[in-house]
């Protein structure tokens, strides 16, 4: 099943500070995209992002939209008790990923970047299980320089790089050109 990305991201309210946390919500099944309005209109700077899938239904073939990550949504802001409580008010919401509203986990801005660069250049994205062991590497050239991942195979001319959200135990996967690959 290949993925084509999207993305769908709120505008902030406020300007994205450098140095304000990410963090990761869970949802409900199929309740990201509710979880993303309501936190859109509370004022939240949300990101949820998306790829285009096939699918088929009484025969007819047609692309959907999909989240990248199933059942997650990020949102960048300062969590303090009061904007915890206002967030975890969203229908639709399970949590927000952490031990209790005063030790949750902060996703690396990296990691929430390089999700957002993969989903804009429309890059061809595959589902891959999480990896915690395999060569890491930079991508040295074209759209997604500087982007770092996992590289799990390689073919003479084309590589797999694996993205990872550790937080999430979840990854995507990238086929990229294997000379604009450096060893980290």
């Amino acid at each position: 099943m290949l993925l084509e990305p999207s993305v769908s991201t709120a505008p902030a309210a406020h300007s994205a500070a450098a140095g304000v946390p990410w963090f990761a919500l869970w949802t409900h099944s199929n309740c990201e995209e509710r979880v993303r309005e309501q936190l859109h209109g509370k004022g939240f700077r949300i990101l949820l992002p998306t790829v285009r899938d096939w699918s088929r239904r009484a025969g007819v073939r047609r692309t959907v939209v999909r989240p990248m990550f199933p059942s997650y949504l990020f949102v960048q802001h300062p969590i303090d008790k009061d904007s915890y409580i206002e967030i975890m008010k969203t229908k639709g919401l399970v949590r927000i990923l952490g031990e209790r509203w005063d030790r949750l986990e902060k996703i690396p801005a990296g990691e929430v970047e390089a999700i957002q660069r993969v989903a804009e250049t429309m890059t061809t994205v595959m589902p891959h299980p999480y990896l915690q062991e395999g060569q890491r590497v930079r991508i040295t050239e074209g759209p997604l320089a500087g982007i770092e991942g996992i590289l799990v195979r390689s073919r003479p001319q084309r590589g797999l790089i694996v993205l990872t959200v550790d937080l999430l135990r979840r990854s995507v996967a990238v086929e990229v050109d294997c000379c604009a690959v450096e060893r980290v």
